[in-house]
């Protein structure tokens, strides 16, 4: 049993040392962001549009991928500009691997954490959030003319074979569904809808803005959205993360976010979502 622990242990300290080495890669320059104060530092993954994509163009809204000759687009990276403009700052945005972010923030190699991510209790005993910047609808993304097209009630998803993205409440809700086959979860976004279109899978979990950008690159796919009462028990608001101990950033980003209102987020999210690539 002592050989099995030790051993399990080794195997844990070896996974984390790769996990950090992969955090500092997806700079993009092999090294941790620069900590100037006059920057602020966002990590997100640029592969979730319409909150954070990657583009070769530089566009009005876009900006640069750090160690990268690309750039981010999407209502994350409108978020991350203003917040950064509030604050007196410069925006520098990191792409980094989802399961990455959380890390990478906590070791100093980003300042906030821009990127769809949902206040969760699990999370909060890593990080802070903000108080919410966008509130979705959650629903499913299924083939257009399928036997899931017409479904009103998640319970209609009963037998089918469901999946969602790795590490996100979206896969997690999966097992509200009775009788529900959970796949396991893919580890992108863009992965599970492959995953839809190649017949692997009957539903994805998503957000509406994401859903709808997804529909509208893709005219086989359809958004079954649920009738009051009969969808997911879940949070689908998302939030800003920092570290626990950056209280005046934390504070300066809700002050930030108050001048926001719900008619302009809406907004910006609708343009991400016309703006968006309109490619599978």
């Amino acid at each position: 049993m002592r050989y099995k622990k030790r051993l399990a242990a080794l195997m844990t300290g070896l996974v984390l040392c790769a996990t950090m080495l992969g955090a500092c890669k997806s700079t993009g320059s092999g090294k941790a962001a620069s900590g100037k104060s006059d920057v602020l530092r966002v990590g997100m993954e640029c592969n979730y549009a319409p909150f954070n994509w990657t583009t070769t163009k530089q566009g009005e809204f876009t900006q640069p991928i750090s160690g990268s000759k690309d750039y981010a687009d999407g209502y994350d990276v409108v978020i991350a500009s203003r917040m950064a403009k509030k604050l007196g700052k410069k925006v520098e945005i990191v792409k980094l691997d989802w399961d990455n972010l959380i890390l990478s923030l906590n070791n100093n190699q980003i300042d906030a954490i821009i990127a769809g991510m949902t206040d969760t209790k699990k999370r909060e005993k890593e990080v802070a959030f903000t108080k919410p910047y966008y509130v979705s609808e959650e629903v499913m993304i299924v083939k257009k003319g399928g036997k899931y097209d017409e479904a009103k009630d998640i319970q209609d998803f009963s037998g089918a074979t469901v999946q969602g993205q790795m590490n996100t409440i979206y896969d997690q809700v999966i097992d509200q569904i009775k009788g529900v086959n959970h796949k396991p979860a893919a580890e992108t976004f863009p992965a599970a809808i492959q995953a839809l279109q190649s017949g692997s899978v009957d539903g994805v979990v998503s957000e509406l803005p994401v859903a709808n950008g997804v529909v509208s690159a893709n005219s086989d796919l359809a958004i079954v959205r649920f009738d009051s009462g009969k969808n997911f028990k879940a949070d689908t608001s998302v939030s800003i993360a920092v570290r626990k101990k950056d209280t005046d950033l934390k504070n300066n980003l809700d002050k930030a976010l108050a001048e926001i209102s719900t008619e302009d987020r809406n907004k910006l999210m609708q343009a991400a979502v016309e703006r968006q690539p309109a490619t599978k």
